[in-house]
């Protein structure tokens, strides 16, 4: 399956079955824990995160590259667009 299976990226991604949402994530470079089938991970240069398929909301733990730091919460409930919650994910902290 390939991002243009894809619903449009404006819609809700509560409208998105969740094998379509599972192949957005790996095409974003994220990969499945195999243990813990709703963890997903993700490595940019810069930070790298950990994301929950929670029931009501999708939650983002942004882990800095920089141990002086701190850890950055965010979540985005499905009601928000694929493409709304793809930028501000995939953006970074």
């Amino acid at each position: 399956m390939t991002e243009s299976c894809l619903p449009d990226p404006q819609t809700p991604l509560y409208n998105h079955p969740l094998p379509q949402i599972e192949q957005w994530l790996l095409s974003q470079g994220c990969h499945q824990d195999s243990q813990d089938l709703h963890l997903w991970r993700i490595e940019r240069p810069q930070w790298k995160a950990e994301l929950w398929l929670d029931i009501e909301e999708l939650s983002v733990v942004y882990i800095p590259v920089d141990s002086n730091q701190r850890d950055i919460q965010r979540t985005f409930k499905y009601s928000l667009s694929r493409q709304d919650i793809e930028d501000a994910v995939f953006s970074g902290p």
